[in-house]
């Protein structure tokens, strides 16, 4: 009797060990009852029938690093399900592109289990299926642009690479969310050959951004120069009219006070009836003073005219002397 215990025990020990489970938040696990899906367990606490029910297995490959760095992978079967975000490093791969080149490239992508059960069901080993869809796909999109394409259009690869696996993964019940691509490396000869061409491509630009440069200073240069001769021209040109208004300013004035001069004197000896001669011969006073100042050695010649400038001034002299007689 005491062995029929034993044996009930340890069957119930064994019942709740296989019939407990116990999920992880993020995590799903699917039960089949005699081999056919019954439900899909939630997180926390679950209990099946050991002997009717049992989880199912799905293969998953995993990747790992050795002591030296090395990358390897193996298939492993597991149970629970994780419906995290994961991100999956794809191994380098040789890809052509339509100029012929051949070129490295490895990518990243993340993807997320949205549907546990179509993920079970409907793909074998999802993990290596997405990295050969993925590797397929992106020989295809490469292999239709050249390589200069391929350097510059990275945001563009990903999004088309994203949107194919999007719709190709979404029966296996996964939402792929980003690809990048890491590095695209082309052989060793092509990048000796772009590194020449940039080279020259840079030389050819700042040989272009020099002469460039020189010739908005020659511009800059020519536009003061010009700036400059039309200052001075028009500072000229009001100095040659304030010099012009001056003049004339002047000679209105010497005029004015030479008419008034005038005026005065013919006021003066207008009682002497003969104020044209005085005029005349003041005028000829001053001509011989201009011809006596001159600094050159010279021969005088007395004008023709000369008695007549003689009897002007003696008829001045009369008419002075007469005017001081009668203010006696």
């Amino acid at each position: 009797m005491t062995e029929v215990w034993i044996v009930l025990v340890v069957l119930a020990i064994l019942y709740i060990l296989k019939g407990v489970i116990i999920i992880q938040q993020a995590e799903s696990v699917i039960v089949e009852r005699l081999g056919k899906y019954e439900r899909e367990l939630e997180p926390g606490l679950n209990f099946i029938f050991p002997i009717f029910e049992a989880a199912r297995p799905i293969a998953w490959k995993m990747t790992y690093k050795d002591a030296a760095g090395h990358s390897y992978s193996r298939v492993e079967e597991r149970v629970k399900i994780d419906l995290r975000e994961s991100v999956y490093d794809f191994p380098r791969q040789n890809v052509i592109t339509k100029d012929n080149v051949t070129i490295s490239i490895n990518a990243l992508l993340y993807f997320q289990i949205v549907n546990a059960k179509s993920a079970v069901y409907e793909i074998q080993n999802l993990p290596e299926a997405i990295e050969k869809l993925t590797q397929t796909t992106l020989r295809n999109l490469v292999g239709a642009i050249d390589l200069d394409e391929a350097l510059v259009s990275r945001d563009k690869i990903n999004h088309e690479l994203r949107a194919i696996l999007d719709e190709a993964t979404n029966k296996w019940g996964v939402k792929v969310n980003r690809v990048e691509l890491q590095d695209i490396i082309p052989p060793a000869d092509i990048q000796q050959a772009m590194e020449k061409q940039m080279k020259a491509e840079r030389e050819r630009r700042a040989t272009i951004l020099e002469a460039e440069g020189m010739k908005k200073s020659a511009i800059l240069k020519a536009e003061g120069q010009k700036e400059a001769e039309i200052n001075r021209a028009e500072g000229e040109k009001q100095s040659a009219i304030l010099r012009a208004e001056g003049a004339a300013e002047a000679r209105i004035k010497n005029a004015n006070a030479e008419a008034e001069a005038i005026r005065a004197i013919s006021d003066a000896i207008a009682k002497n009836g003969q104020p044209d001669k005085y005029l005349i011969a003041m005028k000829y006073l001053e001509t011989l003073k201009e011809i006596a100042d001159g600094n050159d050695n010279k021969i005088v010649y007395m004008p023709y005219e000369a008695t007549g400038i003689l009897s002007s001034i003696d008829g001045i002299k009369q008419m002075l002397v007469r005017d001081e007689k009668v203010a006696k």
